[in-house]
């Protein structure tokens, strides 16, 4: 994980550093700052491959060369946030169009690629991604994301409508009026953004039968997680003991020759799910670490991980607590640097609230809707709790071609028809026994709520004793945008005014059940308000 900014005209040096510093913490090993002939680009680096300082960026590009410094033989001068998955064939590739490298960064092949592609270099890219490209030719700049948003990227404009891209949002307050997260799946090229793929919207539904499906589901998930477990320094994993992250772990358990590095965590009282995660750490072996967390430790994070998410939606505040202080731990006490998580499969195959789609039409609706958002909410909150912590989070469920895959499936399929949530994913796995069969088919509970109940209770209790009835009324007047409508929404929006003055519109609203469908009209995020948590919290 490292952090990127790119100033599009020239800056004052000063500014671009103390914009850079503010996201030191993903990329403590190195800073470097580089002077175009319009404007400045920055790096901090985290070393993930190839660490030596070869592979330290931004890469200066000319004829068919990485090149140490910017000389009249510069061609390209990049910085990118990114892991580069199959980076190993496309490099053989450019090698053999008599292209040279001086690192086994799989990010410095991509000033070759433009040079070879063009924009086109996006389409062919397997990838975790946020950049910013100069052409030092014709003194132009381009910016892209992965179609997911796997990577943080934002950009707004400065009094001269000049632009700047930086990783987070933290980087950019006080230097534009508005800052706006980068869509994911575009790039940006003279002063346009253009989309090159938008992975939430299928090109066609397919109609594999179910065993197709089984299988296509089962091998492109093991090769995602088998991608990003190629890294030159240490990878953990986080553990939850819910369906997602279990899967993750019994899978890459079976392709590691080594034990895994399991972490779980839960409040003191009524974790639900520490006794889960064991389980799963027992069975598949790994080397696994319990974080216990209080009421206290929840309530004193909590202005901290507002600060650090750069945002005020509920269910990401909630659900980053937990992440936060595990990865925290891990930072604080283990030599892991690259972390594996469970995000993105819900979006996939369904929530709780996903059983209440009146029909399958609906439910691809919504499907697409989340894969499109998930950039600002989920993926939001893994990026940040895990990178402030100087950690990269890696997410196979993300995998752009296990994600495109599962995209296409006919929604009827995919619906709860089953009376099992997820089933398709769960069915999948059924014969490999990768993790114990109760887990494989448990009820899924949300995480904030499987760290412990209490957790979300404890932050209630800080908001209701912040406010009185009278005082919430009139504080939430003076919001017109995603208006706050519990004392607890409040709260985390005038701790993100705090940080990010008038910025709402970084998010586009709070994420919520679809209150369209009949049962899913509720006032909080959580699955426990729904009629059909059941077993779930238990």
């Amino acid at each position: 994980m490292c952090s990127i900014i790119g100033f599009l005209t020239a800056s004052d040096r000063k500014e671009v550093e103390d914009a850079l510093l503010k996201t030191y913490s993903r990329g403590p090993d190195a800073t470097r700052i580089i002077k175009t002939k319009s404007g400045y680009l920055g790096f901090n680096r985290l070393s993930i491959m190839g660490p030596t300082m070869n592979g330290m960026q931004p890469f200066i590009y000319g004829k068919k060369q990485t090149l140490q410094e910017v000389t009249e033989d510069a061609q390209v001068v990049l910085v990118c946030n990114g892991e580069v998955y199959g980076f190993r064939p496309l490099k053989e590739e450019l090698v053999a169009k008599e292209h040279k490298f001086i690192s086994e960064s799989d990010c410095e092949i991509l000033p070759a690629m433009y040079l070879e592609y063009g924009t086109e270099m996006f389409e062919k890219l397997d990838a975790e991604f946020a950049l910013i490209l100069y052409d030092v030719k014709n003194d132009s700049y381009i910016a892209a994301r992965d179609p997911i948003g796997i990577r943080p990227l934002y950009y707004g404009q400065k009094e001269d409508k000049s632009y700047v891209f930086a990783s987070e949002p933290k980087n950019l307050v006080g230097i534009v009026d508005k800052i706006y997260p980068f869509p994911p799946g575009h790039y940006f090229k003279d002063g346009e953004f253009i989309c090159y793929r938008d992975i939430s919207v299928p090109k066609k539904m397919n109609n594999d039968d179910l065993e197709v499906i089984y299988k296509n589901i089962h091998d492109k998930l093991i090769q995602g997680i088998k991608k990003r477990m190629d890294a030159d320094v240490p990878v953990g994993f986080l553990l939850s003991g819910g369906l997602d992250s279990s899967l993750v772990c019994g899978i890459a358990a079976e392709l590691s020759d080594k034990p895994l590095e399991t972490w779980a965590i839960g409040m003191d009282i009524d974790a639900i799910d520490l006794k889960y995660a064991r389980q799963v750490a027992d069975y598949i072996h790994s080397n696994h670490h319990e974080v216990i967390i209080t009421k206290k430790d929840v309530q004193e994070a909590l202005e901290t991980v507002i600060k650090i998410l750069g945002t005020y939606d509920i269910t990401t505040v909630r659900a980053s607590m937990g992440m936060y202080l595990v990865c925290k731990y891990i930072h604080e006490t283990s030599d892991v640097r690259v972390l594996l998580t469970g995000e993105i499969s819900d979006e996939i195959f369904g929530y709780k609230y996903t059983d209440f789609a009146p029909n399958a039409k609906e439910f691809q609706k919504e499907a697409e809707k989340r894969i499109h958002e998930i950039h600002m909410y989920d993926v939001l909150r893994a990026d940040r709790c895990i990178s402030v912590n100087s950690l990269e989070a890696r997410v196979p469920f993300g995998d752009l071609d296990f994600v495109e895959y599962c995209m296409s499936i006919d929604p009827e399929k995919k619906m709860n028809h089953y009376n099992k949530g997820k089933y398709l994913l769960r069915k999948a796995f059924e014969e490999d026994a990768c993790i114990p069969d109760e887990i494989l088919w448990r009820e899924k509970a949300a995480f904030s709520d499987a760290v412990g109940h209490s957790l979300k209770d404890d932050l209630v209790e800080v908001a209701e004793s912040t406010y009185s009835d009278e005082a919430y009324e009139e504080a939430i007047k003076k919001y017109d945008h995603a208006k706050p409508f519990t004392k607890e929404s409040l709260l985390y929006r005038e701790i993100f005014e705090k940080y990010y003055p008038n910025q709402s519109q970084m998010v586009i609203d709070f994420w919520m059940p679809n209150k369209n469908w009949e049962g899913c009209n509720v006032s909080d995020p959580s699955a426990r308000v729904l009629s059909n948590y059941g077993e779930s919290g238990v």
